[in-house]
């Protein structure tokens, strides 16, 4: 049995492109072009803070505390997915956070302006307001300053820090200005300090530690009778990890997690 080749059972017949009942076919209706820029528009948006919410954020370097890596006006990229599942910041991650309270002054978070306001909210421009840090110490960790070299150490563990501090003028690379206090021990030098990470917190520091106001910056003074002052960053404030360097473009490059801290034992368990 061959095939018909009538097109008795064929809705669209060769004559002049009428179907069975002999009317012209209808042609598919477009939208208006001006419908499908915005609904391409607003599909482009929805994708946008879909994005920022759950996977990448930008960011903009508002000072000098992360040279030479990153300078100011740099514009950086946060992946938030690192930390999805129970995963958490680890020692070495470059990270931005929320500030914990009073680590920014008004000056310091200008914010953007007009239509960059308005495209701040979904992502599309580099967001302020936000500090960005280098994790040296998870909760439970013992931080020292310093070995004879000058190193930090972290649960007893020298940090060759070279790849990325910038060179200080001091005899370590954490000094801290004045004299601190842990639980009413006195330092007098400023070189010479221990801190325990405290539970659900980060200890976290500039790479240019001659002009960042971080971790150290937050430490009790000689005295200081209650304590109000926090070296600590909440984990829970922590926004995600800087993975990219993305303008200039002349810069452009990756950012990871430097392999010294691959050495560092795990500290003792935090006392909850």
């Amino acid at each position: 049995m061959t095939a018909d080749s009538s097109d008795a059972g064929n809705p669209q017949s060769p004559d002049g492109g009428r179907d069975a009942d002999g009317s012209r076919q209808r042609e598919r209706k477009h939208l208006p072009v001006w419908q499908e820029t915005l609904l391409l528009l607003v599909l482009a948006l929805g994708l946008a803070v879909v994005i920022k919410a759950v996977l990448l954020q930008a960011f903009y370097i508002p000072s000098e505390s992360m040279e030479p890596g990153l300078i100011r006006n740099d514009r950086i990229l946060v992946q938030k997915v690192s930390y999805w599942f129970g995963g958490e910041p680890e020692r070495g991650d470059v990270v931005v956070f929320e500030d914990p309270g009073g680590w920014l002054s008004t000056a310091d978070t200008p914010g953007p302006t007009g239509l960059a306001k308005g495209l701040s909210y979904v992502g599309l421009y580099p967001t302020g307001g936000h500090l960005v840090k280098r994790v040296i110490g998870t909760p439970g960790d013992v931080i020292e300053c310093c070995d004879g070299q000058g190193r930090l150490k972290v649960n007893g563990e020298p940090i060759d820090e070279s790849d990325y501090l910038t060179t200080t003028q001091d005899q370590c690379n954490a000094p801290v200005d004045g004299s601190i206090t842990e639980r009413g021990t006195d330092f007098h030098r400023r070189c010479d300090w221990t801190i325990t990470v405290a539970p659900g917190k980060l200890f976290v520091l500039g790479d240019n530690r001659q002009h960042s106001a971080d971790s150290r910056a937050h430490l009790c003074a000689v005295n200081a009778d209650p304590c109000t002052e926090s070296p600590w960053v909440d984990q829970d404030r922590v926004v995600g990890k800087v993975f990219a360097l993305v303008w200039p473009t002349d810069r452009w490059s990756w950012v990871s997690r430097p392999a010294p801290f691959a050495d560092v034992p795990d500290g003792a368990p935090a006392a909850q």
